[in-house]
């Protein structure tokens, strides 16, 4: 994408009203909706999260299909959400949001207890080693989305890399944490839920036409 096409998403972003873009500084010196998105929404329905949301498409996905949720698509590329914040707009979903900020500070911009859901989709899967502190399933990620989940709330990791899903399958065996339902090849094998089937990414559709299997590892961490 052309920086000129950027900066014009950019300023539009600025003119959306389901689009929020605090400063880092804004969410560590504590963050004006922590706590409190039930304003934001102006009623008291669950808050589904899509973390590393790209354009969106889970996040509006599964607000079109479940209009007593609220959902939240945070990334820190706001060029590539636009597309899903505009795309809430022209139909009207009044149950969406955008976040941009980074996805380490998630534990900030959410009170205790705030967060009913979490989906993951298509994470860098960081495979050096040195690079493990950056994996959005690794457990310190995991004790930041603990504090902001509901008690049984549910966790979803859907990815094209078989590494993501073996680490994370591997990490929640050896912390004892709730595996409700794993598969490697989710277009082969039967059984996946409707929304991880029904619903695909930009990204998503080009590992398909490579060829590649999606994984999904649905979870619990309380």
């Amino acid at each position: 994408m052309g920086s000129k096409n950027k900066l014009k998403r950019f300023k539009e972003n600025e003119t959306f009203s389901n689009v929020i873009q605090p400063t880092r500084q804004e969410v560590t010196d504590g963050f004006v909706l922590k706590g409190n998105w039930k304003e934001h929404f102006k009623n008291n329905n669950p808050i589904v999260l899509e973390l590393g949301c790209g354009k969106g498409e889970y996040t509006v996905g599964l607000a079109k299909k479940n209009p007593n949720k609220n959902f939240i698509g945070i990334d820190i590329k706001g060029a590539r959400f636009w597309r899903g914040a505009k795309t809430a707009l022209e139909e009207g979903l009044q149950n969406v949001a955008f976040l941009r900020t980074q996805i380490e500070l998630v534990d900030l911009l959410f009170g205790k207890e705030e967060v009913s859901e979490i989906w993951i989709t298509f994470p860098d899967p960081q495979i050096k080693y040195k690079r493990t502190k950056h994996r959005m399933t690794n457990a310190a990620f995991l004790e930041k989305y603990k504090r902001i989940l509901v008690p049984n709330g549910l966790m979803h990791l859907k990815t094209d890399s078989e590494f993501m899903h073996g680490y994370t399958l591997g990490l929640l065996h050896g912390l004892g944490l709730e595996v409700v339902y794993a598969n490697h090849d989710v277009y082969k094998n039967e059984g996946s839920p409707k929304d991880v089937l029904e619903i695909q990414t930009f990204y998503e559709n080009q590992y398909l036409e490579k060829g590649k299997p999606i994984t999904y590892i649905q979870f619990r961490i309380h």
